[in-house]
């Protein structure tokens, strides 16, 4: 048993590893060397990167910038990253490094990887990072950035996640307008590697829906409905069942996350309780606190209502 735990966590980070060198190369073999940027931390380090010449490499802000960032998210938010996400973001950092200075791997004239239809650039970054980011999730890292400012967001104001990412990347995007060297059409590049990034992550993570509801049957489901609500800081509902070939009662978790936690809860479930029954099925829509809003028809019924 012992054995298979440990085969099983050097697979992990094997796993890790090589999904960190796939977000690395998205950016320093295709972005960077095109002087594109994006959405992400990694947008923002590459304008800083841009804006100063060079002499502040992107993987030195970006670094730097999540550990700022991980420090105030414990701080206010009294949150405790796991140990996979620093090993995330510092091997992230590492891969960032090797990658600038192996130019075979650029795609610039000359190389290999060398693209010239420019639009295909950031399409084949967007590929490449959310192939890299998709199995960091899988894997129960994380690259931190702007999904730790989407966190503390989330746990105060009524706010998506997925507007958080939005409203985000937009803004880095638009950053590049501000420098001298870089135009509206480079901004342009960045949304489409922002949206291809979108379409693919979902796929990769597990499948194209967003979020999940699931139905757990536990005899431990206290301690599970606990970590929900005190560590994942999601809300359950504990619903009454009788089984119908034992006629006894029993209690069945009802809950609803998003497509990044969906490995993580797995994971804690099958380690509370190996023999527990999970039902995982694929929402559509999911509205209110820690989702989307309600946007339909409530304008148009209040209207009508105050016409009565």
């Amino acid at each position: 048993m012992m054995d298979k735990k440990v085969l099983k966590t050097i697979w992990e980070y094997l796993a890790l590893t090589v999904a960190c060198f796939i977000f690395g190369f998205a950016w320093e073999g295709f972005m960077i060397p095109n002087g594109m940027s994006a959405g992400g931390m990694m947008g923002l380090s590459t304008v800083i990167q841009y804006a100063t010449g060079g002499l502040i490499p992107a993987q030195y802000t970006y670094i730097g910038i999540n550990a700022v960032l991980i420090i105030i998210a414990v701080l206010v938010m009294g949150i405790g990253f796991g140990f996979k996400t620093i090993y995330c973001i510092v091997m992230s950092t590492v891969m960032m490094e090797l990658l600038s200075g192996w130019t075979a791997l650029h795609s610039v004239p000359g190389e290999f990887f060398y693209v010239q239809e420019t639009i295909l650039i950031p399409i084949l970054a967007g590929v490449a990072e959310a192939v890299g980011i998709g199995l960091v999730l899988r894997y129960g890292g994380s690259t931190g950035g702007t999904d730790i400012i989407a966190l503390m967001v989330n746990k105060y104001y009524p706010v998506s996640l997925s507007m958080t990412f939005l409203i985000s990347d937009l803004v880095i995007i638009s950053l590049l307008l501000f420098l001298p060297d870089k135009s509206f059409s480079d901004a342009c590049y960045g949304l489409v590697e922002v949206v291809i990034f979108s379409m693919i992550i979902d796929f990769v993570v597990g499948g194209k829906k967003s979020s999940y509801q699931l139905m757990v049957f536990s005899h431990k489901y206290n301690e599970i409905a606990d970590y929900i609500t005190d560590v994942m800081s999601r809300g359950v509902t504990v619903l009454n069942a009788t089984g119908w070939y034992t006629k006894q009662s029993r209690e069945v978790l009802l809950i609803l996350i998003s497509q990044k936690e969906l490995p993580e809860l797995s994971r804690v479930i099958k380690s509370i309780d190996p023999r527990a029954f999970m039902s995982v099925s694929p929402t559509n829509n999911v509205y209110g606190e820690g989702f989307d809003e309600i946007k339909a028809g409530i304008k148009k019924t209040r209207k009508k209502n105050a016409d009565k």
